[in-house]
């Protein structure tokens, strides 16, 4: 099962809030997925995910394909039980894993063909057996394979991979509907690198298909922000009003703001999670490097009056000390921390919209960050 409603929407923005019904609950929007690639949130148990403010989150086809493998996960009847989450769960199909990480990679009109980045093992990655292996994960939302290009990239370059993605989205949609199963959400990519023309034929062909939900994919690649923000603002009206919008791999909480002002319902990024490994902690006046000396005898928590288990607990001078002793406990507090930032960042979005004050939350939000402690990492 899986509906999307849009219950409130900003009249000086395309900003919106919405409810998501999946099999696994219900995902109030805008909403941001911590990256679980491997069943798990770095880090965190379900129970800590849960705790700082989290609903859903992602895991990934290619990662848990070769390692556990479908054969163990098939043991638990699917990724919620194999991981003890309960909560919904969306899965990338792979493709771009397979672009960024696999050993001799080749890509032909039937799919992937690739070498295990672990141990050199040779696999292929279909349409069909990406929806065949989220199906045995029981994702509650599936995502269509589709081709991904590097940035910057030449327009012939985009335009083949917009074309082979439009096809595999074709044969991914077949699959799922010859299972006859309707528990699993299925949402179509658009691609198009940064051509507007590309990504204006690429909405169309996937919306024409038909999908649960589209996602804007080849974005966050390595291109400036603004063009990021520019293209997404395109593609963001072409897609169905009445369907959810998700942004792939975005991003920093700037950039989060901004898109969310353009009508994007679903996020997802390593930052958070990756950044808290690094050091790097996110508060409502910019980040701080716990690294840094000047913390060394701060008795502050990371955010004064941040209500998440970290800061109700610890000071800077304390998670200084983890970090620079290279304690795992550093990496779990720091980790609860900033997921905890990004949930409540999307909550305080969503209060704005449901206010129709969401202007004055974004002119809050960056009239803090200009004015505040942004230490950039580096």
């Amino acid at each position: 099962m899986f509906d999307f409603t849009v219950i409130s929407e900003s009249k000086n923005s395309r900003a919106r809030a919405g409810l998501m019904h999946t099999s696994h609950g219900v995902v109030e929007t805008p909403v941001f997925m911590p990256v679980g690639t491997l069943a798990s949130v770095k880090s965190l148990s379900p129970e800590e995910i849960t705790e700082a403010g989290a609903s859903i989150i992602l895991g990934n086809t290619y990662h848990l394909y070769l390692r556990p493998g479908c054969d163990v996960i098939n043991l638990f009847s699917g990724l919620h039980g194999f991981m003890n989450w309960k909560g919904p769960i969306l899965t990338d199909s792979g493709g771009f894993q397979v672009f960024s990480l696999a050993k001799l990679s080749k890509i032909t009109d039937e799919g992937y063909t690739f070498q295990s980045h672990i141990d050199g093992s040779s696999h292929t990655l279909t349409p069909e057996k990406a929806i065949q292996v989220q199906m045995l994960l029981n994702s509650d939302i599936m995502m269509c394979l589709d081709q991904c290009i590097k940035y910057p990239a030449e327009k012939k370059e985009a335009q083949d991979a917009l074309e082979l993605t439009t096809q595999w989205a074709k044969r991914c949609k077949k699959t799922l509907e010859e299972t006859g199963e309707n528990r699993n959400a299925l949402f179509g990519i658009v691609q198009g690198g940064m051509f507007k023309d590309l990504r204006e034929k690429s909405a169309n062909d996937i919306v024409e298909i038909g999908f649960s939900g589209y996602a804007l994919g080849g974005l966050s690649v390595g291109e400036p922000a603004d063009i990021m923000v520019e293209i997404a603002n395109f593609v963001l009206e072409k897609l169905p009003a009445e369907k959810p919008k998700y942004m792939m791999g975005v991003g920093t909480p700037e950039n989060i703001v901004d898109l969310v002002a353009l009508g994007t319902d679903m996020f997802d990024c390593v930052i958070p999670t990756r950044n808290a490994r690094n050091g790097q902690m996110f508060t409502n006046t910019g980040t701080i490097n716990i690294c840094n000396s000047r913390y060394k005898y701060d008795t502050k928590p990371v955010e004064e009056g941040c209500l998440c288990y970290t800061c109700r607990s610890f000071s800077r001078a304390y998670l200084r000390h983890l970090y620079m002793s290279k304690e795992i406990l550093a990496y779990r507090l720091n980790t609860i921390h900033n997921i905890h930032y990004y949930t409540k960042l999307m909550k305080d979005m969503r209060k704005a919209i449901l206010k129709d004050e969401f202007e004055k939350f974004k002119s809050n939000f960056f009239g803090k960050k200009n004015r505040g402690d942004y230490e950039r990492k580096g």
